[in-house]
């Protein structure tokens, strides 16, 4: 093999290459938004809901946005691998193929990693209104106490059985939980008292790996119209609902979240000043001088923050 083939051009090649095939999860652009800063820090004042039609008495009556708010700080993050020259000389070209595309993999699910951890702290961490992301008594002007932090007794749901177990709900139980997070979205009101969501049709229902074939389960057999004892078939045919597996949610073990996605505003904020930027220390550099080895890194300047709580309820069944 002629080794100027290899060179650190075609490696870094591998690399973009395997972007190209793997575009990242799905879920991701469905739970949040992208918004691009130019700043260390974004500050982001929420309007609520946007005014509802009413009766022109008095002349307009405008609303600007509120002054509650979060602020999200962009921070800076990399990764880095070496490869030694004489793996390079001695034609590892499969060996090193695998860990660029590995490392492209790794660049593409950061954003999950940043977005899951900020779900797995959601009920101790603080959103916009000054409440938990995920709690029991938000309040705004006149929308009343509401919660998005529910829980669902499955011994008392229809078709219940003798064994139930949170974390291994039948068929019925888990397509009823599903249902009261649905429901509950669907009650949220905005600071004048006004619906939130009474147009939402698209929702997504994030589960660890240990519920995620219940989930497909349930909702496969929504969308077949078959719900054990006719469950609720109004239903059926105006909502779509997803499933996505978040192996990083492993450490629930009977509780899930849902997303409402159809909404232009979502329920979580992603936030890039710089995104993946991939660089070497290669040929005739003299960290090549000194440790016979290339370094390939990447990095990127971003951060996540909460968006509306209202898209969002987390239902733990017990």
């Amino acid at each position: 093999m002629d080794q100027s083939l290899l060179s650190s051009r075609a490696i870094m090649g591998m690399y973009f290459r395997r972007l190209e095939v793997d575009p990242g999860l799905a879920w991701i652009n469905a739970v949040a938004n992208l918004y691009n800063s130019d700043q260390s820090s974004e500050t982001y004042n929420f309007l609520g809901q946007s005014p509802a039609m009413r009766e022109w008495v008095g002349g307009r009556h405008a609303k600007g946005f509120s002054g509650d708010g979060i602020t999200i700080v962009n921070k800076q993050y990399e990764a880095t691998i070496e490869v030694a020259k004489r793996d390079i000389r001695r034609d590892k070209t499969g060996q090193i193929r695998a860990r660029m595309e590995d490392f492209a993999d790794r660049a593409q699910t950061h954003w999950a990693s940043l977005l899951s951890t900020l779900i797995l702290a959601g009920e101790s961490t603080v959103c916009y209104d000054g409440q938990f992301y995920f709690d029991t008594d938000h309040s705004e002007g006149a929308s009343g106490t509401q919660s998005n932090d529910i829980s669902v007794d499955i011994s008392t749901l229809p078709g219940a059985g003798d064994d139930n177990t949170p974390s291994a709900p039948n068929l019925s139980q888990m397509q009823l939980s599903i249902f009261a997070a649905v429901k509950q979205i669907l009650s949220f009101k905005d600071d004048r008292g006004e619906p939130m969501n009474e147009n939402a049709s698209r929702f997504l229902v994030m589960v660890p790996t240990g519920l995620y074939d219940k989930a497909l389960h349930a909702t496969a057999t929504m969308a077949n119209g078959a719900l054990p004892q006719n469950f609720q078939p109004n239903l059926l045919s105006r909502f779509g609902i997803d499933v996505a597996m978040n192996v990083r949610l492993n450490a629930w073990t009977d509780k899930f979240v849902v997303f409402r996605t159809d909404s232009p505003i979502k329920g979580l904020i992603r936030q890039t000043e710089q995104e993946v930027e991939l660089k070497a220390k290669a040929e005739g550099s003299e960290f090549e001088f000194d440790n016979d080895a290339w370094q390939f890194g990447i990095d990127a300047w971003r951060g996540t923050g909460y968006g509306y709580w209202q898209h969002a309820c987390l239902v733990t069944m017990v």
